[in-house]
């Protein structure tokens, strides 16, 4: 895959393409089912992760990671947003999250018909399904950033609370100073090749894709993230999901910047 020279516009016939691993178990959310397929508001974090991409108006085509036994449920929940331009995917998930995205990844090839990802793909993001809440506005600042020049790009809050390093006993050996800390959201950003060059050189599991790109050398930028953009891993963050989307009847919360 190459990367196309920012001319400040992206190229004719380039495409931005996402991943969204949805195959872990979500034990801490305590549902009972694989996270992604934890209702809110009437749909499932799933949906919501992939209508949103679609809806930011710079993600083309999404790629789905989910557990081989709920391909055909997937199926069934994505059908409706494969409409228009859109090519929206499913395949299995792996044993780690790294083996889910490498799964993603290589079903993007068989994407469209008559051509491989190479020559389609400018923009590869990869998006957590628990994120589910992101705003437009965080995709597409990535999605620019990425086009401008940048290899990897990830979005970023402050962090407001104080941080402690602890050591194996649990004792304070250190206080980071907070003002050169961020936290970081998705979705993540990447040239494409670089990506792909990240996870041929990963041999362990990752949870976070641009540091894959950091081991590799490559410079790692960062753009303005989204409160709304929490991942939703325990009940708290289920109940207070819930409550935004109900605070918000007329509008969706991809609508915001």
């Amino acid at each position: 895959m190459t990367h196309h020279e920012s001319t400040g516009h992206p190229a004719p016939t380039s495409r931005v393409a996402a991943v969204v691993p949805a195959a872990g178990s979500g034990v801490r959310l305590g549902a009972g089912i694989p996270k992604a397929f934890v209702e809110l508001g009437g749909r499932t974090m799933l949906e919501r992760s992939v209508a949103g991409l679609l809806a930011s108006g710079v993600v083309d085509d999404v790629v789905a990671v989910v557990p081989d036994d709920r391909v055909d449920e997937a199926e069934s929940l994505l059908s409706p947003l494969r409409v228009g331009r859109h090519v929206v995917v499913v395949t299995t998930g792996g044993a780690e999250r790294t083996d889910s995205v490498r799964n993603g990844l290589a079903a993007l090839t068989t994407a469209h018909d008559a051509t491989t990802s190479a020559a389609v793909y400018d923009v590869l993001l990869v998006h957590d399904a628990a994120r589910c809440l992101t705003p437009a506005g965080s995709i597409r600042r990535v999605v620019e950033a990425v086009r401008a020049g940048e290899a990897a790009v990830v979005p970023v809050l402050p962090v407001v609370d104080t941080v402690k390093q602890v050591d194996a006993a649990g004792h304070v050996v250190g206080t980071p100073d907070r003002a050169a800390l961020r936290a970081v959201q998705t979705p993540q950003g990447f040239a494409p090749d670089v990506l792909l060059a990240a996870y041929d050189a990963a041999g362990d599991v990752a949870t976070d894709d641009a540091g894959l790109v950091e081991r590799l050398g490559r410079r790692v930028a960062t753009v303005q993230g989204a409160a709304l953009a929490f991942k939703i891993t325990t009940a708290d963050d289920r109940a207070l999901a819930e409550f935004h989307l109900r605070s918000r009847p007329t509008a969706q919360p991809q609508e915001d910047p």
